[in-house]
C-alpha cells in the first residue's frame, strides 16, 4: 500500500471518528476549527475530506441531526420551539428556524402542529421516512425536452 493510500485510510477513521462525534454530542457547541484540533487535521482539510467522504460539509451534517432531533422533540409537544431549538444545540432562534424550514419545508411551528404521518410506525422506520432532505439530495429532475 503506497503512502499516499494509507493517508487516505487514515483520514478516513479520523473523518469517523468526527462524524460519530457529532452524531453523539450534537447538542454541545462544536465548531469545525475544535473538531479538526481533535482529529488532528487543520479545519480546511477537515472540510474538504469530510465533504468528499459523506457528501456535505461538518456543519451541515451536524445541523441535520439537530434537526432530525428537533422534528422528534417537536412531535413530542411537550416543549416550545425555543425550548427545542436549545435544547438540540442551537444558540439563535432565527438560524434554528430558517435550517429547519429549509431542510424539512415547513417552519418549526407548523410542523409541531401537522398531526404525524408516522403513527404507528416503528421508530426505526419513522426515521428514515421522516429524515430532511438537502435540495442537493432531491431526485435529479428529468431534462426538458422541446
Amino acid at each position: 500500500m503506497s503512502s499516499r493510500e494509507e493517508d487516505r485510510l487514515r483520514d478516513l477513521v479520523r473523518l469517523r471518528r468526527v462524524k460519530d462525534r457529532i452524531d453523539r454530542e450534537y447538542a454541545q457547541p462544536l465548531n469545525v476549527e475544535a473538531l479538526a484540533r481533535d482529529a488532528h487535521m487543520s479545519a480546511g482539510h477537515l472540510s474538504r475530506e469530510f465533504r468528499r467522504a459523506y457528501g456535505e460539509s461538518p456543519y451541515s451534517y451536524l445541523m441535520t441531526r439537530r434537526i432530525e432531533r428537533a422534528m422528534a422533540l417537536l412531535r413530542r409537544g411537550d416543549l416550545s420551539v425555543t425550548e427545542v431549538c436549545f435544547a438540540v444545540g442551537c444558540s439563535s432562534l432565527g438560524t434554528f428556524s430558517t435550517r429547519f424550514t429549509e431542510l424539512v419545508g415547513v417552519p418549526p411551528s407548523a410542523f409541531r402542529k401537522e398531526p404525524s404521518e408516522t403513527d404507528g410506525i416503528p421508530s426505526c422506520v419513522a426515521k428514515q421516512v421522516t429524515r430532511p432532505v438537502r435540495n442537493r439530495e432531491a431526485a435529479p429532475q428529468a431534462p426538458h425536452v422541446a
